[in-house]
């Protein structure tokens, strides 16, 4: 299997474990969305600010490597129109379970985000991105393709990660890594990974991430930082993360 496959058939085992990003929410977080209290997470504790979405009544929204049945509900609650990509095919399930079960139509896509995304040009107003990139080894080619689908003046809202967390080791105490951690290269960073059931991950520079929406045409408006919202790392309050919102330039 290719790398892609192992991360989809990881995420779908985590999911069964009870894996925390793959819970979707419940009736009466859907229900409180409708009545305009809500809250989404583009990395694991700092809500985004809901200056940053804008309108999004009528809206034409795309979650990208974003099932699960978390974010894509909320944005349908808020009078959006969804549509959900990912490839693992649990997360597909829960946003079909929740839309049926709130009565809301969406588009699933089961799709591999390292290729050419299946959209028009200038399709969605929106793309909510959250930290999932980490399991691709080129992000570029990620940004190109959200530009080509935003129509202009398009928001790209994306969580990321700053490499921090693959620097160490499970208990996050010693650094054990060199950089980039590409465990495709690296047989030792592989077995890391194997060992703690981590699926294939990628760490990415702050010039492949922030420099790639800029190359791809983006301006970036907000940035935040956040941390893992457990562990040792977390107790010391160092950020592993950040949110970042990006436009598409009219």
């Amino acid at each position: 299997m290719n790398y892609q496959d192992i991360n989809a058939e990881t995420i779908d085992r985590w999911i069964a474990e009870g894996w925390e990003w793959g819970q979707p929410i419940t009736h009466d977080v859907y229900c409180k969305a409708t009545q305009g209290q809500w809250d989404m997470l583009l990395t694991p504790t700092k809500a985004v600010p809901h200056e940053w979405f804008g309108q999004l009544k009528g809206k034409k929204i795309l979650g990208l490597a974003s099932g699960g049945g978390q974010q894509m509900p909320i944005f349908a609650a808020l009078g959006a129109e969804v549509t959900v990509l990912d490839y693992s095919l649990k997360q597909l399930e829960s946003e079909r379970m929740v839309a049926d079960r709130e009565g809301y139509d969406i588009r699933i896509i089961r799709a591999d985000m390292t290729r050419p995304l299946p959209f028009a040009d200038g399709e969605f107003d929106l793309i909510f991105h959250p930290v999932s990139n980490c399991y691709v080894r080129e992000v570029k080619p990620i940004f190109k393709e959200c530009y080509r689908i935003l129509k202009p003046g398009g928001i790209l809202l994306g969580g990321y990660d700053n490499m921090v967390n693959y620097l160490v080791d499970e208990d996050e105490k010693t650094i054990v890594n060199t950089m980039p951690f590409d465990p495709l290269k690296n047989p030792q960073q592989m077995a890391q990974l194997e060992a703690e059931d981590c699926g294939v991950q990628f760490s990415h520079t702050i010039g492949e991430q922030l420099g790639g929406q800029l190359e791809a045409g983006f301006r970036l408006t907000h940035i935040y930082g956040d941390t893992n919202g457990s562990g040792y790392l977390h107790e010391k309050n160092i950020e592993c993360y950040f949110a970042v919102r990006a436009v598409k330039e009219c």
